[in-house]
C-alpha cells in the first residue's frame, strides 16, 4: 500500500480514535463527576430543589405553581382559588398538548414591547382583577398599590417568587378566605420573606409554594382547634 493511501486511514484512524476519547471524557465521565460533586456537597439543589410535604415531592422551589380552581366546562380556563396566595402571571408559556401554565415543555417572555397594545390590555386587566380579588369589606385596594410583579410575568414565566409587597397585598383576602385572623397571615408571610442573596444581591422575596404549604397547616390548626 502506498503512502498516498495510507495517509488518509491514519487521519481517518485518528479522528476516530479522538472522537471515541472525547466522548469517553465528556459525555460518560466528566457528567458523572459533576454529578457525584453535586450530589455530594448539594444534593437538594442537585436534585430540583424539591419540595416534600407529608413525605411527598409538591414541586420545586425554582418551579412556580398555579393554585386555581377546577377548569369549567367546555374548557373555559380556570379561575385562580383565591384561599391560596397567588403567584405571578405566567403569560409567555409555550403552550401545546402537554404544555399550559406552570405544567410545561416550553417556557419564556412575551418578548412584546412596553407600548405593545396586548401587553397594555393584559396588564391592565391583571390590575383590575387584582384590585378586585383581594379587596375585603373595609379594605379597598388601590390600584396604586398594585405592585409590578402581581400583573407582569417574569422572563421565564416559572417565578417560583413574588414581592413581600404583593404577598402582603394578598393577607387580608387569604385571611378571610380562610377564616383566619389577618394578623396570623401577615405573621405567616414576614417569616417567608428571603433577603437578598449574600445581602446585596436582587431583592427581597417570597416563595409562593413555600407560603402556601405553611398556610395549609395554619389552616389544618385553626380547624382542629
Amino acid at each position: 500500500m502506498n503512502s498516498s493511501v495510507r495517509s488518509p486511514a491514519r487521519q481517518l484512524w485518528a479522528a476516530l480514535r479522538a472522537l471515541l476519547a472525547l466522548t469517553l471524557v465528556c459525555g460518560v465521565l466528566y457528567p458523572l463527576a459533576v454529578t457525584g460533586v453535586a450530589q455530594a456537597l448539594m444534593p437538594g439543589r442537585a436534585g430540583g430543589s424539591e419540595i416534600t410535604a407529608d413525605g411527598e415531592v409538591v414541586g420545586s422551589a425554582l418551579i412556580g405553581q398555579r393554585y386555581d380552581l377546577p377548569a369549567e366546562e367546555g374548557g373555559k380556563s380556570a379561575a385562580p382559588d383565591l384561599r391560596w396566595f397567588q403567584p405571578r402571571p405566567s403569560h409567555g408559556l409555550g403552550t401545546n398538548t402537554l404544555n399550559t401554565r406552570y405544567a410545561l415543555l416550553v417556557s419564556g417572555a412575551t418578548n412584546l414591547s412596553g407600548d405593545n397594545a396586548d401587553l397594555i390590555d393584559r396588564v391592565t386587566a391583571a390590575k383590575a382583577a387584582v384590585v378586585r380579588d383581594n379587596s375585603v369589606p373595609g379594605h379597598p385596594v388601590e390600584p396604586a398599590d398594585v405592585p409590578a410583579d402581581a400583573v407582569t410575568s417574569s422572563g421565564s414565566g416559572l417565578d417560583p417568587d413574588i414581592s413581600p409587597e404583593y404577598a402582603h397585598l394578598q393577607v387580608r383576602r387569604v385571611a378571610a378566605r380562610n377564616h383566619l385572623a389577618a394578623g396570623r397571615v401577615a405573621e405567616l408571610v414576614e417569616r417567608h420573606i428571603d433577603g437578598r442573596v449574600l445581602g446585596f444581591i436582587g431583592e427581597p422575596r417570597v416563595n409562593v409554594l413555600r407560603l402556601n404549604l405553611a398556610l395549609r397547616q395554619l389552616v389544618g390548626g385553626a380547624v382542629t382547634r
